[in-house]
């Protein structure tokens, strides 16, 4: 029996029986089940190999931000280096150290 079916018995339960608490709940659990699934079929991933395409979605996502904050470290780095050799040009500079050379 499909979810779809499920949630038609139960609504006719329901309407014959009136809407209990129990009842309720289960159209409710039920309908959220076949929103759920139907959602995941829209964007594809209502498939058996759904679960592991969203692992390997997640460790690329992780690998890529893993590599985009080694790039910013990297790029902090080297504009550090290079503001330290222009303090020590311009210190060499001000001492006169060209005219020793």
């Amino acid at each position: 029996m499909s979810r779809e079916d499920v949630l038609a018995s139960l609504m006719a339960q329901a309407r014959e029986e009136g809407a209990e608490l129990v009842t309720l709940r289960a159209i409710v659990e039920e309908a959220s089940g076949l929103a759920t699934d139907r959602a995941l079929a829209r964007l594809g991933l209502g498939d058996a190999g759904a679960e592991g395409d969203l692992v390997e979605l997640r460790e690329l996502l992780q690998a890529w931000r893993d590599a985009k904050a080694s790039a910013w470290k990297a790029f902090i780095e080297w504009m550090i280096r290079g503001l330290l050799a222009l303090l020590l040009v311009g210190i060499a500079v001000r001492l006169g150290v060209w005219k020793l050379l």
